[in-house]
């Protein structure tokens, strides 16, 4: 027996409430979402950012191989300056010469041409050396001691590449190291929005919620009769409704001379009767019946009908029920006890309609009243 209103309907109205609900909160989410998407573009932008910048700084030939190029440039000059010291015959100068040349092409790049003013000087010592060498016009001593120049410009462009290349590295180290703080501030706020956008997001679900749990709760109280707990005439017609393919038993409950009861006892008295008559009726009526206050002393149940011998059983069981619990009722005209009146039809709502069922219980309510109360009786829908 169930003595207050049926589960699926709250169900349902939860149903209801969360078809209301979604975009009622999807801004938050949805920026949330956006913030740590952000947050995963940034961190790949520095990714891809790192590698070309290695590149950038670490191979360029101004930085490296300007350097290597003077390095081994000067070795050749050192190498040929070192046979002229020496006396050299016909293959020494020959050697000589190609060392100078060898030096030549190496010194002889753009780079050095652009930085550094004592190449072109330099490169047109080589020249006017190899032609002396060619024709031996001049001592060896004395063209090394030319070769000097050139040596000493190799090195100035040597140590130059070296302090380029070292600014190079702390500039790399700089910006690495700004694009690093800005990699963690930013990663860092943009977190910090994120999950404040999450938590906006759910503060807002928990308000959705909690606004639906009251919309639920006065929807609820809405449907029920606040003395007794039990559903009120709104929630028969709905379960009716929900039920519209069910073959139902509907009854009618009447407390007999209940204004005199209330007269003679007093209205607390009367509530505490109605009260206990919602809890025997549940008692006498099956499981799966669901009651209902109509207002004043009038209940309805309604429940599965097999057929209407079934339901005349429920009825009787009512009505002995009523009189073996032997309620006082002292304004009671013929007895001593509080006596029901039982009006009872069985339908499925799909075919016959609610309000023919329920016209048919009445009369059958009518009828028993008519007949001097204190008894049950069932009609079927015309």
């Amino acid at each position: 027996m169930k003595p207050i209103l049926d589960s699926s309907r709250d169900v349902d109205k939860s149903d209801w409430a969360n078809r209301k609900r979604p975009g009622r909160y999807i801004k938050w989410l949805s920026l949330s979402l956006m913030s740590f998407m952000a947050l995963m573009v940034l961190i790949i932008y520095e990714a891809r950012w790192v590698f070309p910048e290695i590149q950038t700084y670490f191979s360029q030939p101004g930085n490296l191989t300007g350097q290597q190029l003077a390095t081994r440039s000067r070795h050749y000059l050192q190498d040929a300056q070192a046979r002229l010291l020496d006396m050299p015959g016909p293959e020494e100068r020959a050697a000589a010469i190609t060392d100078i040349e060898l030096a030549y092409g190496l010194f002889d790049v753009d780079v050095y041409h652009q930085q550094y003013d004592c190449t072109s000087p330099s490169l047109g010592v080589l020249d006017e050396t190899v032609t002396s060498l060619e024709s031996d016009s001049v001592l060896p001593v004395v063209l090394a001691r030319e070769l000097l120049d050139p040596i000493a410009c190799l090195t100035r462009i040597e140590m130059g590449q070296l302090d380029r290349r070292a600014e190079a590295i702390n500039t790399f180290s700089e910006r690495t190291r700004w694009h690093n703080q800005v990699l963690i501030y930013t990663s860092l706020l943009i977190f910090v929005f994120g999950l404040l956008f999450w938590w906006l997001h759910e503060r807002q679900l928990r308000r959705t919620e909690k606004a639906t749990q009251e919309t639920l709760r006065w929807m609820g109280r809405a449907m029920r009769d606040p003395l007794t707990g039990i559903g009120n005439r709104s929630a028969l017609h709905q379960d009716v409704m929900q039920q519209a393919q069910q073959l139902l038993g509907l009854v009618l409950v009447d407390i007999d001379f209940f204004k005199q009861y209330n007269d003679t006892m007093g209205h607390p008295a009367g509530d505490a009767l109605l009260r206990n008559l919602v809890l025997l009726i549940a008692d006498a009526l099956p499981e799966e019946a669901t009651l209902y206050r109509l207002g004043g002393d009038e209940f309805a149940a309604l429940l599965p009908c097999e057929d209407i011998d079934a339901l005349g059983r429920y009825c009787q069981q009512l009505h002995q029920e009523v009189q073996r619990s032997a309620f006082s009722h002292a304004a009671h005209p013929d007895k001593k006890q509080v006596t029901l009146s039982i009006g009872a039809t069985c339908f499925m709502p799909s075919r016959v309609g609610f309000p023919r069922a329920y016209e048919a219980a009445d009369n059958a309510l009518y009828q028993v009243k008519t007949a001097g109360r204190d008894d049950w009786q069932i009609i079927a829908v015309a």
